[in-house]
């Protein structure tokens, strides 16, 4: 923020900024206005996964059985206002059920009691996908818009629950007011790097999606997680201890 306007310094965003934009009242900067979209660069599911115990297999399965037993599941996430967590929140506004949060200091510690049962759903990353292959955790769904490479036999929430969205990205910003001519240039190479196809498949196998197009596009993306988010954030009372 307080480096020239000269796109040397950049700033790798990413979902966190776009929740934390609500989550922290009094940050002294604004991530709209004060950061110039650049490039996007990669978009990852969250795994909706739970422990074998649940009588459940699917989305439609787990609703049901959340409404038969209101407040008993508890869901895990990496920590208040994490990714995972508005996630979660989301799915609960959406489907009408009640769940109790428990906050983990991080997503290895979530997983650990998604393991261990003392959770019983967890919105994770896609770290998860080892326990799943395992068949000690079951995946019901993924929560972005489309299927994932790594995951292809699992289906979307979005599917079950319509206009569900939500998932991890990460792009470039720089200061306010940089040239355009110095984002177009950041722009071109970032969406040239995301074309090798070594550099698409890696991200690939780390299961996600690149994130190729204008800085308007990401931008756009930018203003609508941030919207998004503030409206879950604000619904949910959740706030930054």
């Amino acid at each position: 923020m307080r480096a020239p306007s000269d796109g040397h310094t950049l700033l790798l965003a990413s979902t966190a900024n776009s929740i934390n934009a609500t989550l922290y009242e009094k940050a002294s900067f604004d991530f709209i206005r004060d950061i110039a979209p650049v490039a996007g660069i990669v978009r990852y599911p969250l795994v909706m996964v739970v422990n074998p115990s649940i009588p459940t297999k699917t989305v439609p399965e787990f609703i049901a059985y959340a409404k038969a037993n209101p407040g008993r599941l508890n869901m895990g996430s990496s920590g208040i206002g994490t990714t995972s967590h508005v996630a979660g929140e989301l799915f609960k506004m959406m489907t009408g059920i009640n769940m109790v949060h428990v906050p983990y200091r991080g997503g290895a510690p979530a997983l650990t009691g998604l393991l261990g049962g003392q959770v019983q759903v967890l919105f994770g990353d896609i770290s998860s996908i080892e326990y799943i292959k395992a068949g000690k955790l079951r995946a019901l769904a993924v929560t972005t818009a489309t299927r994932s490479e790594a995951l292809s036999d699992v289906p979307t929430v979005a599917q079950f629950v319509p206009g569900f969205e939500a998932s991890s990205w990460f792009g470039l910003g720089a200061r306010r007011n940089t040239p355009s001519q110095i984002i177009g240039k950041l722009n071109r190479e970032t969406n040239a790097s995301l074309a090798d196809s070594k550099i698409e498949m890696r991200f690939v196998d780390l299961g996600g999606t690149v994130l190729t197009g204008s800085s308007a596009e990401f931008g756009r993306l930018m203003v609508e997680d941030t919207e998004k988010w503030a409206k879950v954030i604000r619904a949910a009372n959740i706030k930054a201890d």
